[in-house]
C-alpha cells in the first residue's frame, strides 16, 4: 500500500507483541512486517526485512537493545528505531539516540501516542515521550550549589579517558588495578549518561575540564 509504514515489533513478550499487532495494523497507514523476541533475531530480521520501524525494547534476554541498535542500523541503514521501554531514566534515554535511535517511547503511553511516535519517526523526525522530555531538561540542568557528580578520582579518570588513554594505561598513571580503572569508568558513564568515547570528549570540552598533561 503506498504510504503505508512498514514495522519490526522486538520484545520478549509475546502477549505485548500480539498487542502492539493489533493496534499497529488497526491503522491503515501502518503495517507489521514481522517480530522478533529477542536483539539479535532483530538484527536479522531488520537485514532482512528492511522495515521502515523498528520498535525496540531495551531489555531483553541476552543483549539488550540498546547495545544491538548500532548493529540494526548497519543490517538496515534506511531503517529508524523507535526504542518502546519500561526504563525512564534519562541516562537511558541519551545512550538509546546517541547509539543513533530515532524515538523513545515509555511503555506506558497511550495508544495514540505510540501511532504518533511510529509516524513521526517513519518520516524521519525525532520522537521523546512528553514525560521524558521533562525529565530530559531537569537532568541536563545545572544543579543549583553547582555540584559535581563526580568524585575526585572519577574526574582524574575523566580527564585521562579524554586525552585518549586506556584503561591499563589510566591504571598505571594512577597507580590502582585496571578492575579498579574499569569501576572508576563505569561509574562515570553512568553518572553522566555517556556510552562512548567520543561523548566523554564532548562532554569534558563543554565543561573546560580538559587541559594538556604536564611535560614530565
Amino acid at each position: 500500500m503506498a504510504g503505508t509504514s512498514r514495522v519490526l515489533v522486538c520484545d520478549d513478550h509475546a502477549l505485548l507483541r500480539a498487542g502492539l499487532r493489533r493496534l499497529l495494523e488497526s491503522h491503515r497507514d501502518i503495517e507489521v512486517a514481522g517480530e522478533a523476541s529477542n536483539a539479535d533475531e532483530a538484527v536479522e530480521r531488520a537485514a532482512a526485512l528492511e522495515p521502515d520501524v523498528v520498535l525496540l525494547d531495551i531489555v531483553m534476554p541476552g543483549r539488550n537493545g540498546i547495545e544491538a541498535l548500532p548493529d540494526i542500523l548497519s543490517a538496515a541503514p534506511e531503517t529508524r528505531v523507535l526504542v518502546l521501554s519500561m526504563q525512564d531514566d534519562p541516562s537511558y534515554v541519551r545512550r538509546a539516540f546517541a547509539a543513533g535511535a530515532s524515538g523513545y517511547l515509555l511503555k506506558e503511553a497511550a495508544d495514540e501516542e505510540l501511532i504518533e511516535a511510529v509516524r513521526e519517526v517513519a518520516e524521519g523526525r525525532r520522537y521523546v515521550h512528553p514525560l521524558l522530555g521533562a525529565k530530559l531538561a531537569s537532568a541536563e540542568a545545572p544543579s543549583a550549589d553547582g555540584s559535581d557528580p563526580l568524585s575526585g578520582r572519577e574526574r582524574e579518570v575523566l580527564r585521562l579517558l579524554a586525552l585518549g588513554h586506556t584503561n591499563q594505561e589510566i591504571a598505571a598513571l594512577l597507580f590502582i588495578s585496571v578492575r579498579t580503572a574499569e569501576t572508576h569508568r563505569a561509574h562515570i558513564m553512568r553518572k553522566l549518561g555517556l556510552s562512548t568515547r567520543a561523548e566523554i570528549v564532548r562532554y569534558v570540552l563543554a565543561n573546560g575540564q580538559l587541559q594538556p598533561e604536564p611535560v614530565t
